[in-house]
């Protein structure tokens, strides 16, 4: 969650000028819930652990909503997906 001293980086996060692109038709498209995202930092330390995956194509995430938009080359495990973002510092609704 964002807060004073979390591992978000907020005060030091510089945000994308755009959200990645995500192309469903190159592969599988999963959108899962995340709680505790609230600003740019928070969206980039998901990225970067939901990204690292194997197979992961592309990851899009919509702070507002709380969704991440994850595109891979074959479905992921939800375990795989929850693991990734409990290492960012969240909790994966669905």
């Amino acid at each position: 969650m964002c807060t004073s001293g979390s591992s978000c980086g907020c005060a030091t996060a510089a945000a994308d000028s755009a959200p990645t692109t995500v192309d469903a038709a190159s592969g599988v498209l999963a959108t899962y819930a995340v709680s505790g995202m609230t600003c740019t930092g928070c969206a980039n330390n998901v990225s970067k652990q939901v990204s690292s995956l194997e197979g992961v194509i592309g990851v899009e995430i919509d702070v507002a909503s709380g969704t991440v938009a994850v595109t891979s080359a074959a479905p992921l495990a939800v375990t795989d997906v929850r693991a990734a973002v409990e290492k960012a510092g969240y909790q994966l609704v669905s």
